[in-house]
């Protein structure tokens, strides 16, 4: 039998032309699924856009409430997240914020529609936060990327009006800064009462260093400032840079140097990476350092209580990979505690003493907190710093503040009381 009769008589076999039938159809069914998905990869890799946003970078939850408010509304998959807030009057309402929970979701924005997909995985975490490591994906079809920037740069100045007129405050949690707590409402300049001219003159001067970014270029000089406000407890160091930051428009990253995880290293890269349009601020510096001149008996008071080394410090603020564009306070009760190479020039370039209250101070207190512009207030506010004074004891501004609380709304019961603003307080 000839192979050409052989196959004639398969194919006459009902049971072979089914199954081979079958074969075809299945071959012919993957085909085209492998067909299908070359396209399909084709098509994404050629005419449509991809953007990842991973929970690290800033503009993560920024992105995640832009889409709540902007993209997609109609998503039946959410995901809440609680605040509270606290009004003028005191009261203290709760805030839901629904945000595109972890799946697909879909929006149009600007004629194009864009996909979301809010991935979680459960196998990374992020250790800084102490949760699943997560990423947000935007597809849209087309090869223009300004999309993605447009809707980036709306998220951004949505957060930014959100934020308007508050002070945001940052810790450093892990090798990152991250926003600690809610921003908090500006504190006016005027609220903090200075000795005469120290507010303004600091002011001046961090205003001039923000403002003359070429004249530092031009001259080789590096692009930082430090301060260090030194004075007793009490006296308003920390609430000055708090109403400071206020008016410049700026947020606080708080250092803390005796965190026990701190490095020479990660110090260096928390103050290279430190938000833009921020003051670091170092608080306390004298109970973290003592200077290399003093006893070995002050010294081992202070053995155990940081993992980094006053050469790290040095380094971190004004060695060769030191950030530029900075503003760094430092704080501390016993300036004569401090390693002279600490603030010396170039690490420290304005020294401010805030002390004890002056007559001026005194009067500019007691006007403020009773909030009338009479004569009588003035008259009242003089014999006041005149009684307080007389006693030849140093008083601090908290003190004073302390003691104004017992006698809320009776101005001239303070007048009859000022002996007992030390034992009050």
């Amino acid at each position: 039998m000839t192979i050409i009769e052989y196959v004639q008589q398969l194919s006459d076999n009902p049971y072979f032309g089914a199954g081979f039938g079958l074969f075809g159809l299945g071959a012919g069914a993957a085909i085209l699924r492998k067909g299908f998905q070359t396209a399909t990869i084709l098509f994404r890799r050629h005419y449509m856009i991809t953007l990842e946003v991973p929970c690290r970078d800033k503009s993560y939850e920024w992105l995640l409430k832009w889409i709540t408010y902007k993209g997609a509304r109609k998503t039946q998959h959410l995901a809440v997240s609680t605040s509270f807030q606290q009004s003028d009057t005191g009261y203290v309402s709760t805030r839901y914020e629904f945000i595109p929970s972890i799946g697909t979701h879909f929006f149009r924005y600007k004629n194009n529609w864009i996909k979301v997909e809010r991935t979680r995985e459960q196998q990374m975490h992020d250790v800084n936060l102490g949760m699943p490591f997560e990423s947000v994906h935007l597809t849209a079809f087309g090869k223009n990327r300004s999309i993605y920037f447009d809707i980036l740069e709306e998220a951004r100045h949505m957060a930014l009006e959100e934020h308007k007129g508050k002070t945001i405050m940052y810790t450093a949690m892990g090798h990152e800064w991250r926003q600690f707590g809610h921003p908090k409402k500006r504190r006016p300049l005027d609220s903090v009462v200075l000795d005469a001219n120290i507010a303004d003159n600091i002011v001046k001067d961090c205003q001039e260093f923000i403002q003359n970014v070429s004249w530092y270029s031009d001259r080789g000089i590096p692009y930082r400032r430090g301060y260090l406000l030194h004075g007793p407890p009490g006296c308003g160091k920390s609430s000055f840079i708090t109403a400071l930051a206020g008016e410049l428009d700026r947020g606080i990253c708080v250092m803390n140097l005796s965190d026990r995880m701190l490095t020479d290293d990660r110090l260096n890269h928390l103050l290279a990476i430190a938000p833009q349009q921020t003051i670091i601020l170092l608080e306390d510096i004298d109970a973290v350092f003592v200077s290399r001149e003093e006893t070995k008996e002050v010294k081992s008071a202070y053995q155990g209580l940081n993992c980094i080394t006053l050469s790290g410090l040095l380094n971190a603020l004004d060695g060769v990979a030191s950030s530029e564009g900075r503003i760094l306070f430092m704080t501390t009760n016993y300036l004569d505690r401090l390693d002279p190479a600490l603030i010396r020039p170039g690490r420290v370039d304005y020294k401010e003493y805030i002390g004890w209250c002056s007559g001026k101070q005194l009067e500019q207190m007691f006007v403020r907190f009773y909030k009338t512009d009479t004569a009588e207030t003035e008259d009242l506010a003089k014999q006041f710093s005149e009684s307080v004074l007389s006693h030849k004891r140093n008083v601090s501004p908290a003190q004073i503040q302390g003691f104004f609380m017992f006698f809320k709304n009776e101005p001239k019961s303070v007048i009859n009381n000022v002996s007992k603003i030390w034992e009050l307080t």
